[in-house]
């Protein structure tokens, strides 16, 4: 396989998460020098011909100095009320450093409602392409002012993952306060060893990177993670990589070995595909026999119910879940024909069987193909 960070190289469209830590000495306390020393950069890749998408993280921090608060509020209310006064500030800065480097940067704020709904998936990708197709560099944040729980995407690395998603980017740089990916947190671990490169998101994987981000941030490893698993699958290059190194977005795309990269598996899904594994909700999880899994695999098979041993969660008729095999591997997405009460009953089952428990609609498959994306 061509080597990843050779391939970063030709990368032409470009999303850069950068979070709060990275932006910011505390609460109201822009780092102005790296925020500037960001766009400069951001800019002159764009003066090479490479299309830039910002996905910025620092709204809650910037407003919270504001108002004279030191941490963040409790209350869902109280918090959309610091965002919609700290996004103000951020853009504010935003705008003045792209201007002094001839830049124009358009706002862009985004729910998973934007992206649950198919319509609203295909609309959010236009107005990004179309905005760059304009030669304007996107500075894209979660609408914190107005998403609750139920339509928040939740953290800034999975939303720049759902972003390099719609827009079928080449490449998505995570800015960090930390270098990588290791072996093991480098805080408790003099051992721990920083990884190059990360081909396939394991179980075990997971477990180191387990943990919560920074104060002031709302992700840690474990989200940066769900994004490489997400970018991945959706044929993007992914690295992580400091923030406060200064050129660091030169280094990688010259194919420097900085950070760690997650290679892109072989090709891009289609945008439907795409916003079947990446854009809707996440209900619930099946697990399905090994026989079930070879079958998926290589014969791109529907799922049906004999080859299910357990489902978990509380999902509908039309919901997504993920496909899991007995060691909780994640194997694929997709839309499931049955609720968990109707599916608990035909487990192991034979389509045959159906008519005798149950009522309604029956389906032969309970994942069709068609509404499913592997994600191996």
């Amino acid at each position: 396989m061509e080597d990843a960070r050779a391939r970063l190289q030709e990368a032409g469209r470009i999303v850069v998460k950068v979070g709060t830590s990275t932006l910011a000495y505390g609460p109201g306390r822009l780092n102005l020098l790296r925020i500037e020393k960001l766009v400069r950069e951001l800019a002159d890749l764009a003066n090479q011909g490479k299309e830039i998408l910002l996905v910025s993280s620092g709204a809650i921090a910037a407003g919270l100095g504001r108002i004279g608060l030191d941490k963040k509020p409790d209350s869902i209310p109280q918090k959309q009320a610091v965002a919609a006064i700290g996004q103000s500030m951020l853009m504010h800065v935003y705008e003045k450093f792209f201007s002094e480097y001839g830049k124009v940067m358009g706002q862009v704020l985004l729910t998973k409602e934007n992206s649950a709904r198919h319509h609203q998936y295909i609309h959010s990708r236009n107005a990004l392409l179309a905005l760059l197709e304009m030669g304007v560099i996107p500075v894209i944040n979660e609408n914190d002012a107005v998403a609750v729980d139920e339509i928040k995407i939740g953290d800034n690395d999975s939303l720049s993952a759902t972003v390099a998603t719609l827009v079928d980017a080449d490449a998505l740089i995570i800015l960090s306060d930390i270098d990588g990916l290791y072996t093991a947190n480098p805080q408790e671990d003099a051992e721990a060893r920083l990884l190059d490169e990360v081909c396939e998101i394991t179980p075990e994987l997971e477990r180191i990177a387990g943990g919560s981000g920074s104060d002031m941030g709302t992700g840690g490893m474990s989200t940066k993670i769900d994004a490489a698993k997400v970018a991945m699958n959706a044929g993007v290059t992914m690295v992580i990589a400091p923030g406060g190194r200064d050129g660091v977005l030169h280094e990688i795309l010259s194919g420097k070995h900085v950070g760690t990269v997650f290679p892109a598996k072989p090709s891009h899904l289609k945008v439907r595909k795409s916003w079947l594994a990446f854009g809707k909700r996440l209900d619930g999880d099946i697990i399905v026999d090994d026989g079930c899994v070879q079958a998926m695999v290589k014969n791109g098979s529907s799922i049906l119910a004999a080859g299910i041993v357990e489902c978990d969660g509380e999902f509908r008729a039309g919901n997504t879940v993920r496909v899991l095999n007995k060691k909780k591997q994640e194997i694929a997405r997709g839309i499931v024909n049955y609720d968990t009460g109707e599916l608990r009953k035909i487990l192991g089952r034979q389509t045959k069987e159906f008519s005798g428990l149950l009522q309604g609609k029956i389906h032969d498959e309970v994942i069709h193909r068609d509404n499913m994306v592997l994600m191996v």
